[in-house]
């Protein structure tokens, strides 16, 4: 073996060691999020006694969207935030392990106030007498031995003018930290007024009713910066500058309940998940050895390689930052599926390209190169398109979507470097040990095939456009029903049985009066008591079952409450924000790699028909959209742009040597040849989905049903409207000229 392949497997067996060392025990080094796991369960009470008519109207919200900010940047990822009741705010954490930090952010109020400083002593004398001369509160600086303190009534400045907070340290006062203000443009020009007109006098910082300090004002002040000292731990002055740059609440807040909550999921679908999608991951493995024989166990090892480095990259991460907090869920599950899909994908393209290599006559070693090579194009093409989408996504996205493409960005990252360097390492070291040789034998199911697949063009476009406009008007007759309890809110119900009661016959019951996708959590400390959010109120359907069917164990009613979407306005926005710069990105990045925006443009559309017909078979048959649909059309945009780019990538390599052929048998050739690719990927990434759909539970199975429709969808698209759409528009573009 040569010392260059000796290396490389060196280097292989070394990263995948530091995999195994971050990855497991996985509880360790992998944070599960609180669909998988579960966390600290919060039941806040918004104060709003003192809040006028108006301020009373949106002062939850408010304090929702507040509150979903500190959250974000505490390092909860996919928090569970939900308005219950009149005045009540249902908090999920998954996670957190500091719990006071975590209290003290949701509960500071950050409301925070300039005021100026009466300095006149004998003012300051007869309000300690109890005689406050009107206009002045009395107030003491805590910190600063009980100072009393005369202030102005009045607000000089407000907390709402404050642009952005940081931590700094002061050098002269060996390294305390202090927080640095940026006032936006209307604050930076009434400190200017204030400091220029009171030199010399005192400003006292006041958050939540509370004196912080009170300095002199040496001089005008007139770049819109202020500082916030206090003899702040560093701790303190983090959470105090990240309330600021929330944001203030609308009115003080109490917690009501505090408790530990089982994964939202139910330990039952966990159960059958993981069940379903170690079975759907063998019979993978196995189908890649039958049908490519030496060459798929070659492909098998970087399946699991790729894996490995998945969660060993999640694992060091959080190691190495722990600011970062990798937190594992099931829209980050769907992103290893999806990415599952690309590397049977790459390994797929890399031993049809071999295979073809050998049929010309080559010798395996050169076959072996020459694949590799001719393959890397496509494959870093499809990666490259997904990844671009990813990094959109989480840039502009939050929630779930933002962990869908952490875990996707991770998986795309170590599935080209698993099928480009650890495949061709291994084939590279077997050919040189002479274990390969000869013609590598693979089954060739799909060899020769030259359908004439762009003469059904126009019945598929017709076809297609009924579909589509059929989704659309299902989507538009559901209205609100279409929409699960993550948008459109519902109802919280809480029982205590007498005894612990499991979370698999709970839902068969509910399956029993079609409440297929009730949530059910279990608390902790408290097996006997069981939360159920449904979409809708069932709270009479719910009992009169639990009655019927558990009168051998009986239950108590504590709460029914109604709880508002767990998608709230800032999350919708971001969510649409992130999936059209997405859009964007792949159009761009497409358009440019192949010469032509009509390339993208096609690609765009396709992907767009994949995820509306998905949504619509989804309606029709009763589902409802919800933030684990929402994931799996993400997934299904992800894999359909990449089925897209595999069949561009032919094109433009057939174009290269067109030898005459019109631009339609181009592409008729091109489908043909990657045709045993895309339906072995799709077959390959089906097993897996499907088994999650059969075997996966009833939480789980609206989820594995949409990305199934989507990957055919996809794979139909691929074939019939993307490659169509290209060969329209360039035939127009040629008449035109």
């Amino acid at each position: 073996m040569t010392k260059s392949v000796r290396n490389k497997i060196l280097l292989i067996i070394g990263i995948a060691l530091a995999a195994l060392y971050f990855t497991f025990p996985i509880k360790k080094h992998i944070n599960l999020g609180l669909d998988l796991e579960g966390g600290m369960h919060l039941v806040l009470k918004v104060d709003t006694e003192k809040l006028s008519a108006n301020e009373k109207k949106d002062a939850v919200e408010r304090a929702i969207e507040i509150l979903r900010n500190r959250i974000d940047k505490i390092g909860a990822a996919e928090p569970v935030i939900q308005r219950q009741g009149q005045n009540e705010i249902l908090v999920q954490l998954p996670g957190v392990t500091d719990r006071d930090t975590a209290i003290s952010i949701i509960g500071m109020i950050a409301q925070l106030e300039f005021r100026l400083v009466n300095s006149d002593p004998k003012a300051l004398e007869d309000a300690l007498k109890g005689n406050i001369p009107q206009g002045y509160i009395l107030k003491y600086i805590a910190k600063e031995a009980n100072e009393p303190i005369l202030l102005e009534d009045k607000v000089s400045l407000s907390g709402d003018t404050v642009a952005d907070a940081l931590v700094d340290f002061d050098s002269q006062a060996f390294g305390q930290p202090y927080i640095k203000l940026r006032l936006n443009a209307e604050g930076t020009k009434i400190f200017a007024k204030i400091t220029k007109e009171n030199i010399g006098e005192r400003l006292a910082i006041i958050m939540d009713d509370n004196v912080l300090s009170a300095p002199n004002i040496r001089d005008a002040i007139l770049g819109g910066d202020a500082q916030i000292t206090g003899q702040f731990t560093y701790d303190e002055a983090s959470n105090l500058a990240l309330a600021l740059r929330s944001g203030a609440l609308p009115a003080p807040m109490y917690i009501e309940e505090e408790r530990t909550i089982g994964p939202l999921l139910g330990k039952d679908s966990i159960s059958a998940g993981i069940n379903a999608t170690v079975i759907g991951g063998i019979l993978v493995f196995v189908f890649m050895f039958l049908y490519y024989l030496q060459a798929g166990l070659i492909a098998d090892i970087a399946l699991a390689m790729n894996f490995l480095l998945i969660f060993g990259v999640m694992g060091f991460l959080n190691a190495m930052l722990p600011q970062s907090q990798l937190t594992l869920t099931l829209p980050g599950i769907a992103g290893i599926v999806l990415t599952l899909g690309m590397a049977v994908d790459a390994n797929v393209l890399i031993n049809e390209r071999i295979r073809e290599e050998i049929a010309n006559g080559r010798p395996l070693q050169a076959a072996v190169n020459i694949g590799f090579n001719k393959a890397f194009t496509a494959i870093f093409d499809s990666n490259l398109t997904t990844l671009i989408a990813a990094f959109m996504l989480f840039q502009f996205g939050s929630g779930p979507i933002k962990g869908f493409a952490v875990t996707l960005t991770i998986g795309l990252i170590s599935s080209l470097f698993t099928a480009v360097f650890v495949s061709r390492t291994i084939f590279s070291a077997l050919i040189e040990l002479g274990i390969l040789k000869g013609k590598l034998p693979m089954m060739n199911i799909f060899s020769k095939m030259n359908l004439d697949f762009l003469s059904k063009r126009w019945f598929c476009f017709f076809f297609s456009s009924a579909l589509v406009i059929a989704s659309i008007v299902i989507f538009v007759q559901k209205k609100d029903a279409a929409y699960g309890i993550d948008f459109a809110g519902g109802q919280i119900q809480e029982y205590r049985f007498k005894e612990p009661i499991a979370a698999d016959s709970l839902r068969a019951t509910l399956k029993s009066i079609n409440l297929n996708n009730a949530v059910i959590q279990q608390f902790d400390q408290y097996p006997e008591t069981v939360i159920i959010r449904t979409p809708d109120d069932t709270y009479t359907q719910v009992t009169e079952a639990f009655k019927k069917d558990f009168s051998y164990n009986p239950f108590e009613i504590l709460r029914i409450e109604k709880v508002g979407p767990a998608v709230g306005k800032h999350l919708r926005k971001s969510a649409l924000l992130a999936i059209v710069f997405a859009l964007a990105g792949i159009l761009t990045y497409v358009g440019f790699r192949f010469k032509h925006l009509d390339f993208g443009a096609a690609g765009v559309i396709a992907l767009l028909h994949d995820v509306i017909i998905a949504l619509g078979v989804l309606l029709a048959v009763g589902r409802q959209i919800d933030l684990l649909v929402v994931t799996a059309l993400l997934t299904i945009a992800g894999y359909s742009i990449n089925d897209t780019i595999v069949i561009y990538d032919r094109v433009r390599e057939n174009m290269a040597k067109r030898n005459k052929k019109s631009l339609a048998e181009i592409i008729n050739q091109s489908i043909n040849e990657t045709l045993g690719r895309t339906i072995l990927t799709t077959l390959t990434t089906l097993l897996v989905v499907g088994t999650l759909f059969l075997r996966g539970g009833e939480v789980l199975n609206t989820f594995a049903l949409c990305l199934i429709v989507g990957f055919f969808a996809g794979t139909y698209s691929t074939i019939f409207i993307a490659s169509s759409l290209v060969l329209l528009w360039e035939n127009k573009s040629s008449t035109k000229k």
